[in-house]
């Protein structure tokens, strides 16, 4: 009523390409069609130029008539236009392109990958070089070497309401041994998972709490950069948790001594994941299931690279 526009079919890119190609596909075939007509007409022309005007009579060729190699020749571009048609274009059309693009883009894709995993690896190394970078600065001037003592499933696991999963004899006899003498640092629920403080230690704890009690020995901080400083004097103070610290620590840390649990366990703590470009091992001790102990585990040392 008051001049509605017609609606116009719209033609997608794809459908115009088969379109396009169907129609070069009629040309082709087309094309053949009219040089099959010509050969039979041509083929019938020479034989009866030969046989009937006389054309060429005299002259033959290894004991035959001119006009059969001329139309042995003709059949032989007539069954390579057929297998043009045919053939090559069905193995080599646009399919056929297409096919081989996609394994093109697809090996180059597989280049692109392998790059970009190369480049994040790289900057994660710069990210954990860049983390606190404050605290690094400090540690790289000091003399001490900041060590985590962990230990951890085979998942990372590391505790779970605020304790630990497993007892192991000798872990613990491991742990008393390397942080007897020096300070550790922890985080206050690490802290107060302990029934008291640990003997001939100094425990170093990290709490936002502005006014949190301990007793007297232990020193309250409210930031790992806090927590170094006050180790500042000891030539090896150990990070022993919980989860959180870890993942604070393991980017400026020097050193790790791992007890690896060779089982996995639901919990509610994490260890974070040791990234092998930052760190080597240098030492791992294989400790299987006995009388005192009913899981397999490892200690394992890494240094920073």
């Amino acid at each position: 009523m008051f001049g509605r526009k017609k609606s116009t079919t719209q033609i997608d890119k794809d459908q115009l390409e088969l379109l396009e190609n169907a129609q070069k596909r009629i040309k082709q075939k087309r094309g053949l069609y009219v040089h099959f007509i010509l050969f039979l007409i041509g083929s019938v022309f020479l034989i009866l130029a030969n046989t009937v005007l006389g054309i060429g009579k005299e002259f033959t060729f290894l004991g035959k008539e001119w006009f059969l190699f001329a139309i042995l020749i003709w059949l032989f571009f007539l069954i390579y236009h057929v297998f043009n048609v045919f053939v090559t274009n069905k193995f080599m059309g646009k399919a056929w392109e297409k096919k081989q693009m996609e394994k093109l883009v697809s090996k180059q894709q597989i280049r692109i990958d392998k790059i970009k995993e190369g480049l994040i690896k790289e900057e994660t190394l710069i990210a954990q070089s860049d983390l606190q970078p404050e605290t690094t600065k400090k540690t790289k001037n000091k003399k001490s070497v900041l060590t985590i003592i962990v230990a951890a499933a085979e998942n990372n696991t590391i505790g779970k309401d605020n304790k630990l999963i497993w007892h192991l004899s000798d872990d613990l006899k491991r742990f008393k041994s390397l942080t007897n003498g020096h300070h550790i640092i922890m985080g206050r629920k690490t802290f107060e998972s302990f029934p008291k403080p640990l003997p001939n230690r100094t425990h170093v704890v990290i709490t936002r709490q502005t006014d949190y009690k301990a007793p007297d020995g232990v020193i309250i901080v409210n930031s790992l950069e806090d927590a170094i400083d006050a180790c500042k004097n000891d030539s090896q103070p150990y990070i022993i948790g919980g989860g959180e610290i870890y993942k604070q620590a393991i980017g400026i840390a020097d050193k790790i001594e791992l007890t690896r649990v060779h089982e996995n366990f639901e919990g509610d703590a994490f260890f974070p994941e040791i990234n092998e470009l930052a760190w080597r091992e240098i030492s791992n001790t294989f400790h299987d299931k006995d009388e005192n102990h009913v899981l397999s585990f490892s200690f394992i040392t890494y240094e920073k690279k």
